[in-house]
């Protein structure tokens, strides 16, 4: 089934306007909705395999965070630096009132049934703290599901634990990523098509479904006047929230499928995250699957998405 087309809802944020890129299938009638978050440099075309078949039990929603895909690109306002007219402070914070927002405006007003939210890499963050959002608004979703969430091993708050040389130098990185003149062409180089493969190679370690398709679909948006913003924002995450902290704050169920081959997200954490938090109902592993398991294995993954959904 062909994605549906591209739609766009005006988002208000601190005085701004922002166009923000999303899909909708419609499911069947009566039906509760479901919305799918990608993560970091996707859009909502990467639920390319899963919009069709997860709309014969939903209402689809699939949406393009800011900075990514078809949403604007404003410049970004990294900590402690004085912002641009028109910046924005990228982060999981912006992201989640973003999602929350969109959920409240478009999708609620649409379900006849709960909303549940299913989030991938750092998708899986975004939907985790606009569920803490939704919940302090009275509107909590019925579920969260999480696709391979990002741990944010990254995060300073993690420092401690990792190896040396990578204590050294992530001042080094963040300086270099603040510099928007050395930035733009460190971004220019991952933005071409042979480094993406190069990528993919790694995030889906089957190699199936890594087609002219993916890569265009993660280089096109990078063409944008402005997609080094997010690409520079990503500085934010160094210190953002991390998983724990929000689930441990979770009053709603949260399932987790994890791509078992992840090179990033290693299954081991979240199991531990399984063993320690209430509010996690299940975890599922795919063998031989990895970051992007709903693009890599959909015939794996859209099942047990209807099942958990349903």
């Amino acid at each position: 089934m062909a994605l549906p087309p591209l739609q766009h809802w005006i988002w208000g944020e601190g005085g701004q306007e922002h166009s923000i890129g999303y899909r909708h299938q419609p499911g069947p009638e009566g039906a509760g909705s479901v919305v799918l978050v990608h993560g970091f440099g996707a859009s909502s075309g990467h639920w390319r395999f899963n919009l069709g078949p997860l709309s014969t039990q939903q209402n689809c929603w699939a949406i393009d965070l800011l900075g990514f895909g078809a949403s604007s690109k404003p410049p970004s306002q990294l900590r402690h630096e004085a912002p641009l007219p028109g910046s924005v402070p990228y982060g999981f914070d912006l992201w989640g009132e973003l999602l929350a927002d969109f959920v409240q405006a478009l999708v609620l007003p649409a379900a006849a049934a709960p909303v549940q939210l299913v989030g991938n890499s750092i998708g899986g963050l975004v939907v985790l703290r606009a569920s803490q959002l939704l919940q302090e608004r009275g509107c909590a979703p019925q579920q969260v599901v999480l696709l391979n969430c990002a741990q944010r091993q990254l995060d300073d708050k993690n420092a401690a634990v990792l190896p040396a040389l990578e204590q050294w130098s992530r001042p080094l990185v963040k300086r270099l990523v603040r510099q928007r003149a050395l930035l733009r062409p460190l971004f220019a180089t991952v933005a071409r098509p042979f480094f993406v493969r190069q990528v993919l190679a790694q995030a889906y370690p089957s190699g199936q479904n890594v087609d002219a398709e993916l890569v265009e679909l993660l280089v096109q948006p990078s063409r944008d006047l402005g997609a080094v913003e997010a690409f520079r924002g990503f500085v934010n995450l160094f210190s953002d929230h991390i998983a724990p902290e929000l689930l441990d704050q979770l009053e709603l169920p949260v399932r987790l499928l994890w791509g078992a081959a992840d090179p990033w997200e290693p299954l081991a954490e979240a199991q531990r995250w399984a063993e320690h938090f209430d509010c996690i109902q299940e975890l599922e592993a795919l063998e031989g699957v990895g970051h992007c398991p709903h693009d890599e294995a959909p015939e794996l993954v859209n099942p047990i998405l209807l099942r958990w959904l349903a």
